[in-house]
């Protein structure tokens, strides 16, 4: 029978969207199954064939769990604010909002395509008023908030209020800004501006100066991970590093929960390590340190106090305030030069530079506080402001980067030693000794040498032991458009939060989506975009009188704030009255599976378990974290095609710019084979003659990306017709055939647009099918591993869904039987159950496949076309490949969808075996087989074995010395 799946995909798809079968309900008696892919962006782009597969691998382990009975929450929707969709408005003149929706209207025709299991009645947008609202909510409430180090969670910032009026600062343990000291009676008489800008030090989202990544060209600043190589990923723009006012979330309150979370997570290993790294927990002490002749000090947190000793320089950060305070006037210029360089650096770029160390020298001297010794003070961008303190003691003799750095400059290095009669040069990293110099410090070891040192500098009050993490606040500032509104106001130049009654506060229309005239974000550009706080509503920003009506934040929030709480939305996300509702958020609790890309491995993930933790400790939902289970899928991976331009030197380039030549030609010619091919070539067309002067190597050499399509069918051949017309600067080009052909070159690469490899799995779906894409992305290999794209391997998996098919058919009749089935057919059938439900409780999709395959292949031999094979057979594979188990399961006669069926249940009887098939093995060597039934004794083996007549042969009338009978194994016979 011819199948359709065509029709039958587009059958059973519509039939899904009209009876709404994937629909989750809130009310039930079910147990819940929350699963959940990581949070698309749609871009203009649409998905391309390496994209579902975490969506796929989601879906069937979805369709599972209904199939076990479970309550399934699978949802999906779009983080739909960002700013590819603002660069192409500034671009075009076209709304944000409008290249947002076709996009989304793209991405779900794709998805519907690939017959996933969404409940799509609750798909929700970043960028709808209706979902930002709430995102608004939440930073309200993070404002409202403080850190309560006694009770180690967020509180409301009333209950720090109360702390105030009654006590002041003292015995407050919060998380703060800066250390504050005042008396009850102080706070009460603070006029109302000095008591916000105290608060403003507490709150969970505050506003301060901070060094950002600042990217003129974009107008806004950048996350780091929107940075590569200096420049914005986007664009690829310079970005420098800033000081700008901006908003922080205080995300460094919940680093150590954050940390000792991790250990109730099932998540993959390099994710977690991903994140500890980032948080970086750090234990040792804070330190000052004066400056000779000046009244400032410098504090640096070190992990290693014991070798203050050996610490011979220090190097401060180039933003850190003291550098303009302590500079000589004899080294400003050299100064200031440094940190102008060092401002178009990243901190990422700052980190990862490890092995060029450079600086410049302030001019002035620390006192070390133990010997009292004289110690310079350089600036270098390997120190950050934004960890510890932005200030080190250096340590040559013991850390790397101080070691290159003493070396640059010509600095004292401190050799390492155990005890002062025992001089010997250790390694930099060792742990194991102390430095010289020290009335008690000889001969201890690590952790007793640091003990010391710290009971010691807090003796001395210069100091303390502490921890320390890497972790810094978050910037919550963006300046841009197309993003959500900060809902926040300026009164007597303080911020003030929008009232919850006036959210959510919408995104206001602009003419244009640069940034302003006087350097204002591009919300400047609104015109109804002020606060009346006597009418309470947005009104013109030509009535701001900074009496009655007040200016709003012009920045939006980053492209994480909507990302950092979506799965709570999923639960309730129509509610207009809460976030969530907490019955719900209650039943559904944490997202149980969580599939995404590894990249996220700290932004996205920590943000969200920070926001998550902050809800749970103001009693807003009761779970510390978001996702208990988390799958980082690999990619699959493009297969590119190259064409190779002549790129032989600087007076014939531009001759031989349109000169592309074979890829094997090109592999001969580097060789040393076949240089006249080419020279008489360009002699004849071009009108060089190269014999004299031509050395060619790889870099003769320019290889270029040419879109897949141009090529001919599966092959390598490039179609130069169609190469021709693809750009217009290839119109012109001229080739050097092997055997009449371009050929290309190949190689395997990340799939992406940039690369022109990817395949649209439109394509795909239409030749082979939506179930036909499902199988094979599952097929290629383990679901974490990166695996190569390859369309001819789909024709293998096509062929296993005709088979599948037709088991159902006797020729063009649909034919089952209702005949009991035999015993082999069970055994088919129950070793699929099992290997099945093994693999997707384990994830090990690609074996699944191949079982199917396997099972099919059986069944087919056996002539099988039982119902009570057959039936169960189409549950199993649906939640791979559901359309045509659908399509089957509606021709087995049942009307209502296969989706709740529940999963055919192991009976191991059936693959308990009759007869067991022994090898017998004489004096070592296997001589012969024999079968017999499964039930009999090892005595009843042994008689049996030598009764047969190859073993009497085998004897000559021996009798054994030795018969060794392993049951259901092996017989073993020594003669």
């Amino acid at each position: 029978m011819f199948y359709d799946h065509q029709q039958i995909e587009k059958k059973w798809q519509k039939y899904w969207e009209d009876n709404q079968t994937y629909k989750t309900s809130n009310n039930t008696d079910k147990p819940k199954f929350y699963v959940l892919d990581m949070f698309p962006y749609p871009s203009g782009a649409g998905l391309h064939v390496g994209h579902p597969l975490g969506y796929i691998a989601s879906d069937i382990y979805a369709r599972y769990k209904r199939h076990q009975g479970f309550n399934v929450l699978h949802p999906v929707g779009y983080d739909s604010f960002g700013l590819p969709a603002e660069q192409y408005a500034i671009q075009t003149g076209t709304h944000p909002a409008v290249t947002t929706e076709q996009n989304i209207t793209r991405y779900e025709e794709q998805l519907r395509k690939i017959g996933f299991s969404f409940d799509w009645s609750r798909e929700v947008r970043t960028s709808d008023a209706s979902y930002y609202k709430w995102t608004q909510w939440i930073f309200i409430e993070l404002f409202h908030s403080w850190y309560n180090k006694d009770t180690d969670k967020a509180e409301s910032i009333e209950t720090l209020i109360k702390h105030f009026e009654e006590k002041g600062t003292e015995g407050l343990n919060a998380n703060q800004n800066d250390e504050l000291n005042f008396t009850a009676e102080e706070w009460k008489s603070a006029s109302e501006i000095d008591k916000e800008d105290i608060l403003l030090n507490y709150r969970l989202a505050y506003r301060a100066e901070t060094t950002v990544n600042w990217c003129p060209a974009l107008g806004t600043v950048l996350a780091n991970d929107e940075i590569k190589d200096g420049k914005s990923e986007r664009g690829g723009f310079p970005v420098f590093q800033k000081k700008m006012m901006q908003w922080s979330m205080r995300i460094s309150a919940y680093s150590e929960r954050l940390l000792q979370g991790l250990k109730t997570l099932d998540w993959p290993q390099p994710l977690k390590d991903s994140q500890e790294y980032w948080i970086g927990k750090s234990q040792g002490a804070q330190v000052q340190f004066n400056i000779d002749g000046h009244d400032e000090i410098v504090e640096v947190f070190t992990t290693r106090p014991d070798t203050i000793f050996g610490a011979t320089f220090m190097v401060l950060a180039p933003e850190n305030p003291l550098v303009e305070n302590i500079t000589t006037a004899e080294q400003k210029a050299e100064v200031d030069t440094y940190i102008e360089e060092t401002s178009k650096k990243t901190e990422r770029d700052r980190m990862s530079d490890v092995k060029n160390v450079s600086g410049a020298f302030t001019g002035t001297y620390a006192i070390n506080p133990f010997s009292g010794e004289k110690m310079p003070i350089y600036i270098s961008d390997y120190v950050l402001m934004g960890y510890g303190t932005g200030a080190v003691m250096a340590v040559p003799a013991h850390d790397d980067r101080d070691h290159r750095f003493a070396k640059k400059f010509n600095l004292e290095i401190k050799k390492v030693v155990e005890t002062e009669e025992d001089v010997q040069e250790k390694s930099f990293d060792s742990k194991d000794s102390v430095c010289v110099n020290s009335d008690f410090l000889n001969g201890l070891k690590y952790n007793e040498a640091k003990a010391l040192i710290i009971d010691a500098i807090e003796k001395k009050a210069i100091g303390h032991g502490t921890t320390n993490y890497r972790q810094r606040d978050a910037i919550f500032s963006r300046q841009r458009y197309w993003g959500e509104p900060v809902p926040i106001y300026y009164k007597d130049g303080m911020p003030y939060t929008l009232p919850n009654s006036a959210l959510p506060l919408e995104l206001p229309e602009v003419e244009k989506y640069l940034p302003t005239e006087d350097g204002d974000p591009p919300l400047g550009n609104a015109k109804t975009f002020a606060w009346d706080e006597a009418n309470q509503k947005i009104v013109d920003t030509n009535l701001i009188n900074d009496k009655t009506v007040f200016p709003l934040e012009l920045s939006t929030m980053p492209g994480w704030a909507g990302s950092s709480w979506y799965f709570l939305r999923y639960m309730d996300p129509n509610n207009d009255e809460v976030f969530t509702n907490k019955n719900l958020s209650d039943y559904w609790g944490q997202v149980d599976l969580y599939i995404g890309g590894s990249e996220h491995a700290t932004g996205h993930l920590l943000y969200s378990r920070f926001w998550n933790m902050f809800l749970k400790d103001r009693g807003y939902i009761n779970n510390d974290e978001p996702f208990q289970k988390l799958i980082n899928q690999g990619m699959i991976l493009g297969m590119s095609a190259f064409v190779y331009r002549f790129n032989y030197n600087s007076t014939i380039d531009n001759e031989l710019k349109s000169v592309f030549i074979s890829k094997n030609l090109v592999d001969n010619l580097v060789k040393g084979n076949n240089v006249d091919l080419l020279t008489n070539f360009i002699s004849k067309n071009i009108g060089f003659d190269l014999k004299s002067n031509l050395v060619l190597t790889k870099d003769s050499f320019q290889q270029i990306h040419v879109d897949v399509s141009l090529l001919k069918g599966t092959s390598d051949e490039l179609d130069t017709e169609a190469f021709k017309s693809w750009r217009p600067d290839y119109t012109d080009a001229e080739f050097i055939l092997e055997e009449g052909k371009y050929i290309t070159g190949r190689e395997v690469e990340k799939m992406s647009k940039s690369k022109y490899n990817v395949v649209n799995p439109d394509d795909i779906c239409n030749e082979y099918g939506a179930d036909g894409l499902r199988l094979y992305e599952m097929f290629l290999g383990p679901l974490e591993q990166s695996k190569p794209w390859n369309t001819q391997g789909l024709s293998g998996v096509y062929g296993f869904l005709k088979k599948f098919w037709n088991l159902y058919f006797n020729e063009d009749t649909f034919e089952v039987s209702e005949e009991e089935p035999t015993k082999a057919e069970y055994k088919v059938l129950h070793t699929l159950i099992k290997k099945v439900v093994y693999d997707i409780e384990n994830f090990s999709f690609n074996t699944s496949v191949s079982s199917f395959m396997i099972a099919v292949n059986e069944l087919q031999k056996l002539k099988c076309n039982k119902r009570n094979i057959l039936e169960p057979l189409a549950v199993i594979v649906s939640p791979y490949a559901p359309h045509i188990c659908e399509e089957v399961w509606n021709l087995l006669g049942n009307n209502s969808s296969i989706e709740f069926e529940k999963f055919p249940i192991l009976n191991e009887d059936y693959l308990i075996e009759d007869e067991i098939e022994y090898p017998v093995s004489v004096n070592g060597k296997m001589k012969f087989k024999i079968s017999l039934p499964a039930t009999l004794s090892a005595k009843e083996v042994e008689d049996l074995v030598l009764q047969n007549e190859k073993m009497g042969a085998l004897l000559e009338g021996k009798t054994p010395k030795k018969i060794i009978v392993v049951p259901k194994k092996i017989v073993n016979i020594v003669i």
